[in-house]
Order: C-alpha cells, then sequence, then structure tokens
C-alpha cells in the first residue's frame, strides 16, 4: 500500500487528509517510482485546494525524486539501459506528496548525482519558473534586471541562471537574507520606505526588466517607476495589486507557460549536475508531517527549500 496526500474538497491545507491507495502497476509509456523526497511549494497547496467540489479529491504535489521500481510494457528511458534501481527526477507529476508514484515516463531525468534526493525534488518547479520569467522580458547578457523577492525560491533560482547570462539582478530581500542574495552574484536592496531610491543607487545604467516574485504594491509601483518598456515587467503573483496595473502574469497552467518548462526540464538538469545550479534546502520534514512544512513555507520566510521525506520505519 502507498501513502499519499489528498485535497478532500475546496478549501487551505485544513482540507488535506493522508490516504493509503494501493499501487498500481505502470502500463505503457508510465513508469513506478519509490518517492525518496517531495518538493514543497506554494503551487502544490494552492491549486490542490482550488476548484469545484466535483473536481475533488485532487492529489498533491508537482515534483518528486526518488528510484524507479517497475517499467510499464514498451516504455524506454534514454538515460537508463536498465532503468529499475535508477535515481530519477520527476516534474511535472500529480500527487508527489506520496511514498510511491506512477508516471509518465516523458515527465522523469535521471537525477544529478551531486545533488541529495531533497535538492532535486526542488529543483524544477522552481528552476523551470524562473526560466521562463527571465525569457519573457527577453533578458540579455549587459542588462539590469530587478527581482522582487529575490532571496525566495524563484528568486534564487533567477539569480543564477541571470549570471549564466550575463545579467546583472539587482534584488529585494530582508536585511537577513542579504548574504544568500550576494552568494549567488544579486546586489541585495531591502524593501521597504525609499526602495525606488536605492534601487535607482544600485542600477544608475537604469532597470531594463522586472520580474516579480511577490505581488506587492511596492513591487508593483516600483516596477512601473523604473522600467520603460511595461512588456517587461512580469509577474508570478496575481494579486490585487498586480491586477489592478494589468502587469503580465504567467502560471504553469497556461498552455504556453506548461509548453516552455517542460522544455527546459533537461538543461536546468544538466547545469544542477555540473554545479552551475543549486536548491538552497532549509528544512525536510516526515510525509506524515506535511501540514507543518505547508505552515513554514506559507510562513513566508522558510530561508530555503523544504521537501518531504519518507517516514522513519
Amino acid at each position: 500500500m502507498a501513502q499519499r496526500w489528498i485535497a478532500k474538497g475546496p478549501g487551505g491545507p485544513e482540507t488535506f487528509e493522508l490516504v493509503e491507495e494501493e499501487v498500481r502497476a505502470p502500463g505503457h509509456g508510465e513508469v513506478a517510482i519509490a518517492v525518496r523526497a517531495a518538493g514543497v511549494n506554494p503551487a502544490d497547496y494552492k491549486h490542490a485546494a482550488s476548484g469545484a467540489p466535483a473536481d475533488f479529491p485532487k492529489p498533491i504535489g508537482y515534483e518528486v525524486s526518488g528510484v524507479i521500481t517497475a517499467v510499464g510494457p514498451g516504455t524506454e528511458l534514454p538515460f537508463a539501459e536498465d532503468p529499475v534501481g535508477a535515481e530519477v527526477v520527476a516534474f511535472r507529476v500529480r500527487g508527489g506528496w506520496a511514498t510511491d508514484l506512477v508516471v509518465p515516463a516523458t515527465d522523469v531525468f535521471a537525477k544529478p548525482p551531486s545533488m541529495s534526493f531533497e535538492e532535486a525534488a526542488n529543483l524544477l518547479l522552481a528552476g523551470a519558473t524562473a526560466a521562463e520569467m527571465l525569457h519573457r522580458v527577453g533578458a540579455s547578457a549587459g542588462e539590469t534586471v530587478l527581482v522582487h523577492g529575490a532571496s525566495g525560491a524563484v528568486g534564487v533560482s533567477i539569480l543564477q541562471q541571470a549570471a549564466m547570462l550575463g545579467v546583472r539582478v539587482v534584488g529585494t530581500a530582508g536585511q537577513s537574507s542579504f548574504t544568500r542574495v550576494e552568494r549567488y552574484g544579486g546586489v541585495p536592496v531591502q524593501y521597504g520606505d525609499g526602495l525606488l531610491e536605492r534601487v535607482a543607487d544600485a542600477a544608475p545604467e537604469g532597470v531594463a526588466a522586472a520580474l516579480d516574485c511577490v505581488g506587492t504594491e511596492e513591487a508593483v509601483t516600483t516596477s512601473l517607476a523604473l522600467v520603460a518598456d511595461r512588456d517587461r515587467i512580469l509577474t508570478i503573483v496575481a494579486g490585487e495589486p498586480t491586477l489592478r496595473a494589468g502587469l503580465r502574469t504567467i502560471r504553469g497552467s497556461m498552455p504556453e507557460s506548461a509548453a516552455y518548462r517542460d522544455s527546459v526540464r533537461g538543461r536546468l538538469l544538466s547545469w544542477a549536475a555540473q554545479g552551475r545550479l543549486e536548491v538552497p534546502l532549509a528544512r525536510t520534514f516526515p510525509l506524515s508531517e506535511a501540514l507543518a512544512a505547508v505552515a513554514l513555507v506559507r510562513g513566508g520566510h522558510p530561508g530555503g527549500k523544504v521537501a518531504l521525506v519518507p517516514d522513519a520505519r
């Protein structure tokens, strides 16, 4: 029997329940994975608890790492001649907060040997989001971009990917997170009163684009004041300030976004395998304590990524 977290109905994490289910055999084009770690992302619990009552129950979790335990008939994986036992990453999947999972083989990739299961399980959702943000605003070598929320998971991946593109980043963060922003090549600036002036001082050459990972009124007004081309302001938080300002928003459920994010998975994994793309970890939780993990992430400042791992037996 497998354990799996589901959302029983619309609402918040109070609707989540850990259930037991039979593990089905993988079909054609599928593989079974024993999950060693599952990423915990805001998208996991936000999407799982939204929708009409008829949409439930919903499995929770979009990215995992683990070991292949079975392969469906006629299924081949390009990175493994004998895939059973291979260490892998899977994204985008449904129901990753589980002990066992059956997924399409097209969503499964070799885990970078240099990464732990916990790191690998948190690489692709944030990494693909960051890659799309840089792509959509056309960030190019020699430019300076402003990143709101540069010390968060998506922000940290933006910092690393921007550095590889030759893009300079000025990133907003709390004082306690300045070291993390600097570690990944960004110029940190304190958010709050006077932000516009601090960013202007940090970027006398001007700001070519703004990437918003927080969705605050301050992020919106500062971006609009500094970026001449409105099409080069992009947000991943469709909150009231960003909607009122009419800013471009992207999310993984949009077909164009999904296609782009799928297209960059291999590149992100290659960078990670080369040690060029890191995933700072804050904490791991046993699968049975997923609600505590959600509470930490919802608090807004976990200090890195959070992973769920199998309970000790």
